[in-house]
């Protein structure tokens, strides 16, 4: 992790989209649902998770971080908007070896199509202190969502 040697705050925002071949309340529910959640988000390094998927509730996921084993990661997020279905609004803060990488806001919304759902997937960050470089939430987000691709493409999941 860098060191700080002085505050600031770096902004991105990025936009994933995907094709699913599935109904949008199935790709909604890999969402909504913590075991369908924990199947596709969540990590082997992820040891405790609080999973409250109404608007106010919280989500909170912590554990070893994954790229470096001897810091731990804590993902605390507050869901301010959902409309089964449709879309979810939640922001979150996340931590690593204690320090506040980021705070950042994330629209996901399911629209319908002939062939399944398209998701987008649209995240404001504030980065701060130059804990985490700009670009590897993205690259993250993008792994998750293939992820999630492979999740729906499972008709057990």
């Amino acid at each position: 992790m860098t060191q700080v040697t002085e505050r600031s705050i770096a902004y991105d925002t990025f936009v994933i989209e995907r094709d699913f071949p599935v109904a949008p309340s199935r790709a909604f529910q890999a969402f909504a649902d913590q075991k369908a959640k924990a199947d596709w988000f969540g990590g082997p390094t992820t040891s405790k998770v609080q999973f409250d998927f109404r608007v106010g509730g919280q989500e909170i996921m912590s554990g070893a971080e994954p790229h470096n084993p001897e810091d731990d990661f804590r993902f605390v997020a507050t869901y301010h908007d959902i409309v089964d279905d449709e879309r979810i609004i939640y922001s979150y803060e996340m931590y690593v070896g204690g320090k506040k990488l980021s705070v950042s806001q994330t629209t996901i919304t399911f629209e319908p199509t002939d062939e399944g759902t398209h998701l987008t997937f649209t995240e404001y960050g504030a980065y701060l202190d130059g804990l985490e470089p700009i670009g590897l939430r993205e690259t993250g987000s993008i792994e998750l969502m293939d992820s999630l691709g492979e999740y729906l493409a499972n008709p057990a999941g």
